[in-house]
């Protein structure tokens, strides 16, 4: 899956959309206290209210919401597993019979409590549906337009959403003329924000891959280990900080700890070239220990050697043939900022510009310096230049 595909899947899940089926809905009600399933309810989609559809709308775009590798990760099924839930999935995709499609779906329900203690009363929610899509990009000038054939994508979905209690509050009553104490104590589903879900199949090319699955998460960079490993029977993804990780520890093992900014700014500036020359391919780039070499010398780090690297890619990961997405390496504090960490403060600013900053000793203490062609302003206030001497 690349970030097209994901983002497709994503525009597909609003109100009236001609080319979005949705079939049955089960919402699953798990108490916290006894961690079983209180009540379950199954119904068709279109006999839902429509304020309600809009909800669950809602909570389907936010739950699909996110950048792969960062909150969306796309998992292979483990080969080997009792009672797989790939078989499950499968299953509940393929059945007409919504009887069989709710049994099978709470089968996995049981799997998510096993093991797992909820801090809250939680919902889970599966919808089944399919979306189609185009086989080729529509043609206005001709006849028969590209939506004439188009791709069935089957679907399930499954979102997990965590409930709250309703605030108490004080209420005026207008035909008593009194305040009255109010206490409501239905809790609330905070469809807003999903925890985690997912979307199966998967889709690579335009195809429905069924030995894949889409993972959501609703913290960035923080996948719950238990759901993918036990509940989804799928392998762990290595999410984009990891492997920014990965990849700093490294260069440092190359390299050592300290390298000096501008050596820095042309590592990124090498990484995101690398990045724009492939952005026209499906598959994002990825940089093996023969890339890593050559961005090392390209940005002028010295007695850098294939021997070299290749004997940092086995320290860190035991692997010297592990491949990295280019797309996680470069920071992601903003699109294409570097963060810059100080006890005073924190500084970001774009890779092109990173050669501009320059760490200093300053009467004894260590000082970041800028260099800027304009005066800086604070809070709508010119700073006055000082010559330091």
């Amino acid at each position: 899956m690349i970030k097209k595909e994901a983002a497709h899947i994503r525009k597909q899940f609003k109100m009236d959309h001609d080319q979005l089926h949705l079939f049955d809905i089960l919402n699953v009600y798990i108490m916290k206290e006894t961690n079983e399933i209180y009540h379950c309810e199954r119904q068709p989609f279109a006999m839902l209210d429509r304020e309600k559809q809009e909800l669950y709308m809602a909570n389907f775009r936010k739950l699909l919401t996110g950048e792969l590798d960062h909150k969306l990760f796309e998992l292979k099924f483990l080969e080997e597993a009792e009672e797989p839930s790939q078989v499950m999935l499968h299953q509940g995709l393929v059945t007409g019979d919504p009887e069989e499609w709710q049994d099978l779906m709470l089968m996995l329900v049981d799997k998510m409590l096993v093991d797992v203690k909820y801090e809250k009363d939680a919902v889970i929610t599966f919808v089944r549906g399919q979306y189609f899509r185009p086989t080729k990009a529509r043609n206005d000038e001709a006849e028969e337009t590209g939506k004439d054939e188009m791709f069935s994508h089957p679907f399930i979905l499954c979102s997990v959403n965590s409930t709250e209690q309703q605030r108490k509050t004080l209420l005026f009553d207008y035909v008593e003329r009194e305040f009255k104490y109010n206490v409501m104590v239905d809790p609330i589903i905070k469809l807003s924000t999903p925890e985690q879900g997912f979307f199966y199949p998967s889709v690579t090319d335009n195809y429905s891959d069924i030995n894949r699955i889409l993972y959501c998460t609703g913290s960035s960079n923080n996948p719950n280990p238990h759901f993918i490993e036990q509940v989804l029977n799928a392998e762990r993804s290595v999410t984009a900080m990891e492997e920014r990780s990965i990849f700093e520890d490294i260069v440092k093992e190359i390299t050592g700890e300290q390298l000096d900014v501008a050596t820095i700014a042309q590592v990124y500036e090498s990484i995101h070239q690398v990045i724009e020359d492939h952005e026209d391919e499906e598959e994002p780039p990825k940089l093996d220990y023969r890339d890593v070499e050559r961005v090392l010398k390209a940005s002028g780090v010295e007695e850098v050697t294939m021997e070299k690297v290749e004997r940092a890619f086995e320290t860190i990961v035991d692997d010297k043939n592990y491949e990295m997405k280019a797309n996680s390496v470069i920071p992601k504090f903003t699109s294409k900022s570097i963060k810059i960490d100080t006890k005073v403060a924190s500084i970001t600013v774009s890779p092109q510009d990173l050669k501009y900053v320059r760490q200093v000793n300053y009467q004894g203490k260590r000082c970041i310096l800028i260099e800027i062609d304009e005066d800086a302003v604070i809070e709508g206030f010119t700073l006055m230049s000082e010559n330091l001497s």
